[in-house]
C-alpha cells in the first residue's frame, strides 16, 4: 500500500498483479465525485503505455494494466509512480464541462409499483415523493451492477429508505428506483431489490454506442415527470 500526499491524500492498493486501486476519499459525496472525475481525466489524458483501463467508482479509481507491457522490473511500482506524478498537479475539478441529462419519468401505477409504499413509509403524499425526487440534482458517482446502471448521489434525505425486504426476480428496463441514499435506473430487465417509483423510456445502454453507456461518471442528472399527474394519487 502506497500513501500519496498533497494535493490529495490517497491510498494506492494492489489488486492482484495487474490492477491498482486508488482510494480518493471515504464518503460517496459530491466533493469526492469531483475528485474522482478530475484524477480519472488526468490519468486518461496522460495514459502510461501498458495501462489498459481507468475505472472510476464512488470513492476509488481502479487502474488495470498489462504487467508484460509495463517497462521495468516491478510493473506495479512503475504504475504507482505514474499515479503519484499525476496526483502532484491535478487539473481543476471544473476543467471538464459536465453534462446535464434530463430523464423523463412516468411515476407510479404500473410504472412505479413501490411509490405508494415509499409514500406510506416516509409519511409523504405521492405527489410530495415525486416532487422531492424530481426536484433534486443528482451526480453519477459510479456505473455498475449491470451494464450502464448509474448510481446517483443527491437523493433527498427524506427519501432515504432501505432496499426491499424481498428483491424482485425481474425489474423492467427503464425502472427508476431508490435505495439507501441513492437513486438509480435499470438499463436492462434484471433482478433487483430497489424501490421502483417510476419508469423512463430513455435508453441507457447501447452495445454499439461509443461509449455504450449513455450516462458517465460525473454527469449531472435530473428527472422530469411526464403526463402531468401522479398515477394512483
Amino acid at each position: 500500500m502506497v500513501k500519496f500526499g498533497e494535493p490529495w491524500l490517497m491510498l494506492c492498493r494492489p489488486l492482484g498483479d495487474s490492477a491498482l486501486m486508488i482510494a480518493v476519499g471515504s464518503a460517496a459525496d459530491e466533493a469526492t465525485a469531483q475528485q474522482v472525475q478530475s484524477l480519472s481525466d488526468v490519468l486518461r489524458e496522460n495514459l502510461l503505455p501498458g495501462v489498459e483501463d481507468v475505472v472510476p467508482a464512488f470513492t476509488t479509481i481502479t487502474v488495470h494494466f498489462n504487467p508484460r507491457a509495463i517497462r521495468g522490473v516491478h510493473p506495479q511500482s512503475v504504475v504507482e509512480e505514474w499515479v503519484s506524478r499525476s496526483c502532484t498537479a491535478p487539473r481543476s475539478v471544473n476543467a471538464r464541462p459536465r453534462r446535464e441529462v434530463c430523464v423523463p419519468v412516468r411515476y407510479g401505477g404500473i410504472f412505479g409499483p413501490d411509490l405508494p409504499l415509499v409514500a406510506e413509509t416516509t409519511g409523504l403524499r405521492l405527489t410530495e415523493v415525486v416532487e422531492l425526487h424530481a426536484g433534486a440534482h443528482y451526480t453519477v458517482a459510479a456505473i455498475g451492477f449491470s451494464p450502464g446502471f448509474p448510481y446517483l448521489i443527491g437523493l433527498p434525505k427524506e427519501l432515504h429508505l432501505p432496499r426491499r425486504a424481498t428483491p424482485r426476480t425481474s425489474v423492467p428496463a427503464g425502472s427508476v428506483a431508490i435505495a439507501g441514499g441513492q437513486a438509480g435506473i435499470y438499463p436492462q430487465s434484471t433482478p433487483g431489490g430497489w424501490n421502483v417509483i417510476g419508469r423512463t423510456e430513455l435508453a441507457l445502454f447501447d452495445l454499439e454506442g461509443r461509449p455504450p453507456a449513455h450516462l458517465q461518471v460525473g454527469d449531472h442528472v435530473r428527472f422530469q415527470p411526464v403526463e402531468g399527474k401522479v398515477l394512483d394519487d
